[in-house]
């Protein structure tokens, strides 16, 4: 199959109208309609649903959608980082949410310093999302809290380790507590990271499957959930600092004890071929951190 043609299904899927896409491709509106429809018969599925207004992706389409995406991704990633002379090209980095970004934030300034044709590209996003671009050759470096499978990537161990706890409007009644115990919260309507690897740390803290709690909420990023909390909706497990309390938004912040602490690392693939700005960016960051 020919990039040219992944690249045109894309447009067509963005304009949801085949004339527009051919408008924005420079080719004629029969030319392109031939295309996709002979993209369906090489693979045998179909993409579309034509009305005379629009089209719409069908269950195949979308999902060919998002790994289209994937493939241009990783080709221009891997083209840009082809290219000779000074270091340049593109690093990718993916992290949940975490003060440790701070590290990354420090090792890009002072790789930009040497290398200004360097680019860098961000995700954020819970594990789960972060191992699949992973996975997918998608992202260089990622920073992931333990346990991870670490079999699967080499890593450096970074000097930072943060601290979980509950987010909670200011009027609660746990508010302004020293700490809080398993016991403090089995009653409580609670908010947790839909990602794998935390459910199982805090079916551990809990002493009991998680699924046993009033787990009324989950998400991926604790920005909204936070709003939430504002508005008295519950109690949110959140890492410290990622979210400031104050009397402006109606937080407050209590650690857990026993004491959750999170270890946290920067990974990537094993046997990964490094681009020479992925090389640079993990000496860097060795010098940077002495680690």
């Amino acid at each position: 199959m020919e990039l040219r043609l992944i690249n045109y299904f894309i447009a067509v899927a963005n304009e949801g109208n085949i004339s527009n896409a051919a408008k924005v491709l420079h080719i004629s509106q029969p030319a392109l309609s031939k295309q996709m429809s002979d993209l369906e018969k090489e693979l045998d599925t179909q993409l579309f649903i034509r009305t005379n207004r629009k089209i719409q992706l069908t269950d195949s389409g979308k999902y060919f959608l998002e790994h289209s995406r994937e493939i241009i991704s990783l080709v221009d990633k891997t083209v840009k980082n082809m290219k000779p002379g000074d270091i340049q090209g593109d690093i990718y980095i993916g992290s949940g949410e975490t003060q440790a970004f701070k590290m990354i934030a420090q090792t890009m300034g002072n790789l930009l310093k040497k290398h200004p044709k360097i680019k860098f590209h961000l995700f954020s996003a819970n594990a789960d999302d972060i191992y699949s671009k992973m996975s997918n050759g998608l992202l260089d470096f990622s920073i992931l809290i333990e346990p991870f499978e670490t079999k699967e990537y080499d890593y450096l161990k970074l000097p930072f380790i943060d601290q979980w706890g509950v987010l909670m409007s200011r009027d609660s009644p746990l508010a302004n507590r020293k700490f809080l115990t398993p016991e403090d919260l089995t009653d409580k309507p609670l908010m947790i990271s839909n990602q794998t690897s935390v459910k199982n740390i805090f079916n551990t803290w809990f002493g009991q499957p998680i699924e046993n709690l009033n787990i009324f909420c989950t998400y991926n990023l604790i920005t909204n959930p936070s709003k939430m909390v504002a508005q008295g909706f519950g109690y949110a497990f959140s890492l410290e600092n990622l979210i400031t309390p104050s009397p402006e938004n109606n937080l407050d912040f209590v650690p857990l004890k026993p004491d959750l602490l999170a270890n946290l690392d920067l990974v990537w693939n094993k046997n990964s071929h490094f681009s020479k700005a992925a090389e640079a960016f993990l000496q860097q960051f060795r010098e940077d951190w002495q680690i």
